[in-house]
C-alpha cells in the first residue's frame, strides 16, 4: 500500500517539476527579471521602463509586461487622467520574486567584467584552435 502512495507522490513530483520548468522559463527569459528589478521602487510608466531597460524594444517590453501580468507578477493600472496613462506595479508575488532574484542580479553585475574577460580569452583560444 505504501509503495502505491510513493509511486503517486513520485508522479506528482514529476508533474510539479515539469510545471516548475514552465515558471522558470517565464522568469528566466531575457527581459522579465530586468522588468521586475525596474519596478523595485514602485509603479512606473511604460516609457520609464523602456528608458530603464537598456536594449529592450517597445514590442518586447509590451510582450514581457503582458506575460508578467498574466502570471500575476505585476498589475497594469490605467489612470483616468489627462492625458490618460498606464502604470505597472509588482504584485505581492512579484515582490517575492524580486527578493528571490536580487542576489542573482547582484551577482550578474558584480561578475560582468570577469565574464567578458573569460569570453574574450575563450574566443581567442577558439580562433587559434580553428587556425591550426
Amino acid at each position: 500500500m505504501d509503495a502505491g502512495r510513493g509511486g503517486s507522490q513520485r508522479i506528482a513530483r514529476s508533474s510539479d517539476a515539469c510545471r516548475t520548468r514552465v515558471v522558470l522559463d517565464i522568469v528566466g527569459d531575457k527581459w522579465s527579471l530586468l522588468v521586475v528589478r525596474s519596478l523595485r521602487d514602485g509603479p512606473r510608466r511604460f516609457t520609464e521602463l523602456k528608458k530603464a531597460i537598456d536594449g529592450i524594444s517597445q514590442r518586447m517590453l509590451t510582450v514581457t509586461l503582458r506575460s508578467l501580468e498574466r502570471d500575476g507578477i505585476l498589475t497594469r493600472t490605467v489612470h483616468n487622467a489627462m492625458p490618460p496613462h498606464v502604470s505597472y506595479e509588482l504584485t505581492e508575488m512579484g515582490v517575492t520574486l524580486r527578493e528571490a532574484a536580487a542576489p542573482l542580479l547582484e551577482w550578474s553585475v558584480a561578475h560582468l567584467a570577469r565574464i567578458d574577460d573569460a569570453r574574450a580569452a575563450y574566443d581567442a583560444r577558439a580562433d587559434t584552435s580553428a587556425a591550426l
